[in-house]
């Protein structure tokens, strides 16, 4: 069978790199080192100069790292990808690799706390302007497009009110101003959505989340055109250098063996508690992905394991809240074995000046929850009795 002929499931464990090339270990080596020898000067010559493929620094590629990385490019449809040692380390290298001084990025409404920082700081050093857009019609792109509109950048999902930006629609207006789009497709992963397949140019991943899934690993992820990812190897990722160790790449070789799994798991517990939520009487708004939409039909196969919830009240009420779980976890990451819980205007979103917060729907009351692989009857049951006490306090009150 053709490598490129096996479904999603099977090319999570086996795409990319086969056995055989090392010594037929079933599971992927350990390239524990800084350094590559030379057979002789004549070698280390020609790969420095690139006539002659081959390792010379895990900084510049390992191959228990280009593994994953040929693994992920196998799962997004891409032609190449690039493994970093943190989520905001990809995105960070992409950002700076597509822009200038003077430029213009425009944002989906809505990012990562550490994403807008970072925007923050291009603007302020570099004058590298950004606007963000709902991103619901073409007329309102083509009206947010400038002339120094170096790239489009999306989170879809959107952290953390869960709102799904069409990627074909997006595709279509900026391939009319030859603008490249980036999708930070860290809430889905390859197996719930693939924005290359939307037209869409370059895809970034927090692989910290579900494709390592087990809370033991920081790392990211970029899959793209060869050409535009040899050029971010050899400048951004290179001399930045924020590239991932051998054994982190290892852990998500691990984790995407069982991804789809996981995800199946993520994605029906959470549907089943955004249901639950949505009939409780302190929860006055429940957001997770309608992937049933018409204009969004046939993106997403399915809603992922992050949800979202308005409950009465404030900031005091939604903390309160959370101080009653028991089994449930107050963390910021998402995507674990574990349910996770957070209060985005104090922890991820900090940053972002409560005007703008409240722009992209981040209110007081907002709480994000990453729903885990327990049962999914103990998940709702200890949400259920940290709202009735919240109900509670708020009746004394």
């Amino acid at each position: 069978m053709n490598r490129k002929d096996k479904r999603m499931e099977t090319s999570m464990i086996h795409g990319g790199k086969h056995s055989d090339e090392f010594l037929r270990s079933l599971s992927m080596p350990i390239f524990q080192t800084s350094t590559f020898s030379f057979q002789n000067a004549s070698e280390g010559e020609r790969r420095f100069s690139g006539e002659e493929e081959g390792y010379i620094y895990s900084r510049l590629g390992n191959p228990t790292v280009k593994a994953l990385e040929e693994r992920m490019a196998v799962l997004e449809g891409g032609e190449k990808g690039l493994a970093f040692a943190s989520g905001m380390a990809a995105v960070s290298a992409v950002l700076i690799a597509l822009t200038k001084a003077n430029d213009h990025i425009l944002c989906s409404n809505g990012l990562y706390g550490c994403t807008y920082g970072l925007l923050t700081t291009l603007k302020e050093k570099y004058n590298i302007q950004h606007d963000f857009s709902f991103m619901e019609t073409e007329e309102e792109l083509r009206n947010r497009i400038t002339d120094s509109t170096a790239c489009i950048f999306i989170e879809t999902p959107i952290n953390p009110t869960m709102k799904v930006i069409d990627l074909r629609m997006v595709a279509k207006v900026a391939g009319e101003y030859n603008i490249p789009v980036v999708v930070d497709n860290t809430f889905c992963t390859p197996y719930l959505q693939r924005p290359l397949e939307l037209g869409c140019d370059i895809v970034i991943h927090s692989a910290t989340k579900y494709i390592g899934g087990h809370g033991d690993v920081i790392a990211g992820l970029v899959i793209g055109k060869k050409d535009f990812m040899d050029e971010l190897a050899m400048n951004e990722q290179k001399d930045i250098g924020g590239v991932l160790s051998p054994f982190d790449a290892w852990l998500l070789i691990r984790g995407l063996k069982t991804l789809h799994i996981r995800l199946d798991r993520h994605s029906s517990s959470a549907g089943k508690i955004a249901k639950y939520l949505s009939h409780h009487p302190l929860v006055n708004e429940v957001y997770y992905p309608d992937i049933e939409s018409p204009n969004l039909k046939g993106q997403m196969s399915d809603g992922g394991g992050v949800l979202a919830f308005d409950i009465e009240g404030g900031k005091e009420e939604a903390q309160h809240v959370m101080d009653q779980l028991k089994l449930i976890k107050i963390a910021v990451s998402l995507g674990d074995a574990e349910t996770l819980i957070q209060h985005p205007a104090s922890m991820t979103h900090a940053v972002v000046p409560e005007e703008e917060r409240k722009k992209m729907g981040i209110g007081d009351n907002l709480i994000r929850l990453s729903v885990g692989l327990e049962s999914v009857d103990d998940i709702w049951e200890d949400l259920e009795q940290a709202l009735n006490a919240g109900a509670g306090k708020k009746k004394r009150t």
